[in-house]
């Protein structure tokens, strides 16, 4: 069973098309019909099944078949149809509901709670067919995503995000951005992509590694490397290693409290202490307070060199994203 925090989206449920209201009754069901238990509005004149569930899916399909044939979904519902799980079509609170992105496309569109009409046209390049809906491409979805996000540091998690599902890489992104330079807010995309990394687990491991990076001014530390002890023994795999300073950090989101986790985090914290390394724990509230983790860091900086090193740096992965990205894409054998 995929975890819940899997950045490779599970796969899609099966898709209720909606249909027409049909005053014969033929092609869907008459207004009467229509306006029964077995059938709920998703726009004027059209309906779906009521058995059709409220996945982001779902919801996308329902948006598409309120548009004109030359609208393109893109955005975070692009996204999640080429299989990137972070994005479920809720913001960051979880429960709130986003709309659904459609590049218009040429198209008189409007927006409503359901659908942001975007005024893009998106040419033929950019657009693939996704479980029967146009879709832009996983780097102008990605780039339209990032327009709707608009803070810079949340935009280069995105990236993060996306690379996490191995869809993309910075450097393609990066490659992107620098031929579409005509493309409105390409500056501050590209500063984001600069900010964005590949090898984050999820995105608040990737918030963290932002305040680690540039509120502490540690530089970029290691993402997920294993630790080794002197016998060339796993000890762990940290979210954040600064090898030179000689302090992990990890961040230990809610399913961290189950009590077996917990035993296992505390045991985990334990080796790592045990070969010399000292260690910074924070969880999602820590994150609204740069200042809280900064101080966090430092305080565990103060407390490194007083235990031998007994560790050594595992191997780096290999191959790297855009290795496996060129193969998938038959660019090298």
């Amino acid at each position: 069973m995929p975890h819940r925090w899997d950045p490779v989206a599970p796969p899609v449920p099966t898709l209720v098309r909606p249909v027409r209201i049909d005053p014969a009754g033929r092609t869907g069901p008459t207004r009467g019909q229509a306006r029964g238990p077995a059938w709920q509005s998703v726009g004027p004149g059209l309906v779906v099944a009521a058995t059709a569930g409220h996945s982001f899916e779902q919801r996308i399909v329902e948006a598409h078949a309120r548009v004109g044939d030359r609208a393109v979904i893109t955005g975070a519902a692009a996204l999640r149809l080429h299989g990137a799980g972070f994005f479920d079509g809720l913001a960051r609170d979880g429960r709130t509901r986003l709309p659904v992105q459609v590049a218009a496309n040429g198209e008189r569109l409007g927006s409503d709670d359901a659908i942001t009409a975007l005024r893009y046209t998106v040419p033929p390049d950019e657009v693939v067919l996704l479980h029967g809906v146009p879709c832009t491409t996983v780097e102008r979805a990605l780039f339209d995503e990032m327009r709707r996000i608009g803070h810079v540091r949340e935009m280069a998690v995105a990236v993060g995000a996306v690379c996490a599902a191995r869809l993309t890489s910075v450097k393609r992104m990066r490659l992107y951005a620098a031929t579409r330079r005509w493309y409105r807010d390409v500056r501050v995309v590209r500063e984001a992509v600069e900010m964005a990394v590949e090898g984050c687990r999820s995105p608040q491991e990737d918030r963290f590694r932002m305040i680690w990076e540039y509120d502490a001014g540690w530089g970029r530390p290691l993402l997920n490397r294993s630790i080794l002890d002197r016998h060339g023994h796993l000890v762990a795999v940290p979210d954040l290693l600064d090898a030179k300073r000689g302090v992990v950090g990890e961040y230990a989101g809610a399913d961290h409290r189950d009590i077996d986790r917990h035993e296992a985090d505390i045991e985990r914290e334990a080796a790592i202490r045990g070969v010399g390394l000292e260690y910074v724990e924070v969880v999602a509230g820590d994150l609204r307070s740069s200042a809280r983790v900064v101080g966090r860091m430092e305080d565990a900086l103060a407390r490194t060199g007083r235990l031998p090193q007994l560790w050594t740096l595992g191997p780096a992965p290999s191959p790297t994203l855009d290795e496996l990205l060129d193969r998938r894409d038959g660019l090298v054998e």
